[in-house]
């Protein structure tokens, strides 16, 4: 989750919430890469998860990271709640989940070196504690009441709004982890290509990427529980935008869209006020119940802006969300995959051709299926293994014409789609044989 923004005056012009979006647009130049990944903490002694405070705990990693690293520590109120270090965070989930955000970076070379110092550095003030962590889409065997809460504000307003909508929301909160990438737009235009291509290609990802075939000790029937509980949380703020391929869509459409979903809270000198179901349009008259006659700031647009939750996201570049946390060559290949796809002009453009003629119905059809069967999933007429096969050929020829040798990093996903079997598929193979239906195997196979 993002951590409270700041900056930025009152908004005086309707104008600003499309500009503030539009602000984004950099030349090809500038273009970076940011790429994030959750994982989630485990005794070695228990396999229970990870508590925030204690000798064996979030906190106490915290304060060698601290200690030993230079990261510098992020506070609300007395807690430390992430670490930040030369244009990166280390923040929480609601659950513990453990998150680097990564500093925006040119290539995907410099994302996995900036991925391996983070793991050492983890591991160095971890392992010695009788800690690991595992990079998976969902706990195997956790229940939620197992789980630790973060003391973070924002996490308690929006626990009990995900009570009251939606069937998964606190599945999703506390018991989730995934990798995604934030990638930059060039113009409007191009941000509309890129947000297309996303959302027509994230079942592509949520299918080579699926790792959470078990929750709560047992198969759950799906490849990828986590994609399953994102289909069950809220469908104001989730899912494939059938309006962003519409005509016209642009800056001011996705702002009309933002402007409807139900806000969470408003952040004042550090704490978090409760505007549950509230509407900024009303904020944006001065009306709104929780602050009356107070107008938002850019700052607070920001901040509702990160409370919606589809499965590619805009704010002032564009967030691929769709994908399992995985093993470290996972978490690596998931950048690689789409810089890709979306940095290099004629890989872009072929992969419009490619999914251009999806209905919605075919392109949430393929979300399901790939939640449920990964790559041997189907919808529409479209078998997910040949669209992922296009689109990985299609990747790995626009990272090839970067020239910096990223496309070695797709090595994981081109051995899925020869064995068409991606994680959770080896992972099920395993319980049934190997492991002898028992999941304690899997908090080694899984470790980070």
């Amino acid at each position: 989750m993002s951590i409270p923004q700041s900056g930025g005056g009152p908004i005086e012009s309707f104008d600003q919430l499309a500009a503030y979006m539009e602000a984004g647009c950099k030349p090809k130049d500038q273009w970076r890469i940011g790429a994030e990944h959750e994982k989630f903490g485990w005794l070695t002694d228990t396999r229970a998860p990870l508590p925030y405070a204690g000798p064996r705990s979030i906190s106490a990693i915290f304060d060698g990271l601290v200690a030993r690293y230079g990261w510098q520590p992020v506070r609300e109120g007395e807690n430390v709640i992430g670490l930040a270090r030369n244009g990166a965070n280390i923040s929480l989930e609601p659950g513990g989940q453990f998150e680097l955000s990564g500093a925006p970076l040119a290539s995907t070379i410099e994302v996995a070196a900036e991925l391996q110092t983070h793991l050492d550095e983890v591991r160095s003030i971890a392992e010695p504690m009788g800690v690991r962590f595992m990079g998976i889409g969902a706990p195997p065997e956790w229940t939620h009441d197992q789980m630790p809460v973060m003391p973070k504000g924002r996490y308690r307003l929006m626990t009990d709004y995900m009570g009251r909508v939606g069937t998964h929301g606190t599945q999703m909160m506390y018991r989730t982890a995934t990798v995604q990438v934030n990638l930059d737009y060039a113009s409007e235009a191009d941000m509309v290509q890129k947000l297309r291509v996303a959302l027509a290609l994230q079942p592509v990802a949520t299918a080579l990427f699926a790792s959470s075939p078990f929750f709560e000790g047992r198969p759950n029937g799906h490849r990828s529980w986590r994609s399953r509980i994102w289909r069950g949380l809220d469908d104001s703020r989730t899912g494939m935008l059938p309006f962003a391929f519409e005509e016209g869509m642009g800056f001011q459409r996705y702002v009309d869209w933002v402007l409807d979903v139900p806000m969470y809270f408003v952040y004042r000198d550090g704490k978090y006020i409760d505007a549950l179901g509230q509407s900024f349009r009303d904020f944006l008259k001065g009306e709104l119940p929780a602050l009356p006659g107070e107008r938002p700031t850019l700052s607070d647009w920001a901040d509702h802006m990160t409370t919606v939750f589809p499965e590619a996201r805009v704010k002032k570049y564009i967030e691929m969300r769709g994908a399992d946390c995985g093993d470290q060559a996972h978490i690596v290949a998931l950048p690689a995959f789409w810089v890709g796809l979306m940095y290099d002009q004629t890989a872009l453009d072929a992969a419009w051709d490619l999914v251009k003629g999806f209905d919605a119905q075919t392109r949430e059809g393929l979300r399901v299926a790939a939640s449920e069967r990964a790559l041997a999933g189907e919808a529409g007429g479209v078998k997910l293994m040949d669209l992922a096969s296009a689109a990985l050929g299609l990747s790995h020829a626009g990272l090839a014409a970067r020239g910096l040798g990223e496309e070695a990093q797709l090595a994981p996903l081109v051995e899925s789609l020869k064995t068409g079997k991606v994680q959770a598929d080896r992972w099920l193979e395993l319980y049934e044989g190997e492991w002898g239906h028992s999941l304690v195997p899997l908090y080694e196979a899984a470790s980070l």
